[in-house]
């Protein structure tokens, strides 16, 4: 049985998704730096195939294929609304696969990169995409979302970091929540508190290497903490050696 929060993201998806490129997008959105920062790893590993979890209307594929001609690139989207927009782009549909992050569809490092961009705020256990992401994933993974400790006022970044430090953040996000787990609003959807840095333990035991590239910056201080001053962070784990 579909959990009800998930129904609502779908039809929140479904109901905009011919307006989902003007809501969810521009050339200095934060995935948007990300895709150019990932260009440049893609280039040092000579990337051949790459896998885009959660692709929406395929932003992110069509960037790499008009970048790569010859590369191989596979999106997964769980809204098929979202994907026959994408396919309205001139994207073929063969190229776009209805599917979920958490179970998807390829054998164990089938692609030499995996990426997503603003998908894991969105689901109520990211760490299973993240899992299958490591599963499907031959030599990086590539995340590009939200950091809940970089946003808003300078105090309310270090109060979100105590929580979180003293284990608290469970029992605040579901009283800011009032139990649900998740907000949801027009311009977003169905969105749960997140952070890159959430996953971080499970990236470090698959990778050789972590980077941490900020696409969004909050505050430049550095006497902060690292984890306040992005609100947008792009997780980039690689493994060495690997082909």
């Amino acid at each position: 049985m579909i959990r009800k929060d998930v129904k609502l993201q779908r039809k929140y998806y479904t109901d905009a998704a011919e307006q989902y490129d003007e809501i969810h997008g521009g050339e200095d959105s934060a995935h948007d730096t990300a895709l150019k920062y990932i260009s440049t790893f893609m280039d040092l590993l000579e990337v051949t195939t790459v896998l885009d979890v959660g692709c929406g209307t395929g932003r992110g594929v069509k960037y790499f294929l008009d970048k790569y001609p010859d590369l191989t690139i596979i999106g997964v989207e769980p809204v098929q609304a979202l994907i026959n927009q994408g396919i309205k782009k001139g994207i073929s549909s063969e190229l776009l696969i209805c599917a979920e992050g958490e179970s998807l569809p390829f054998d164990d490092g089938s692609f030499d990169i995996v990426c997503s961009f603003g998908v894991l705020h969105h689901v109520a256990q990211p760490e299973k995409v993240v899992r299958e992401m490591a599963r499907v994933a031959r030599r990086a993974i590539f995340i590009s979302d939200g950091n809940r400790f970089g946003q808003g006022q300078l105090l309310t970044r270090w109060v979100r970091l105590l929580i979180y430090k003293f284990g608290l953040w469970g029992f605040a996000n579901y009283i800011k929540t009032a139990g649900r787990g998740y907000m949801s609003s027009e311009g977003d959807g169905i969105a749960y508190s997140y952070s890159v840095f959430d996953q971080y333990d499970i990236l470090a035991n698959w990778a050789d290497r972590l980077i941490f590239i900020p696409t969004e910056i909050t505050d430049k201080k550095s006497l902060l903490h690292p984890l306040l001053t992005s609100s947008h962070v792009l997780l980039c784990s690689i493994k060495e050696g690997s082909k």
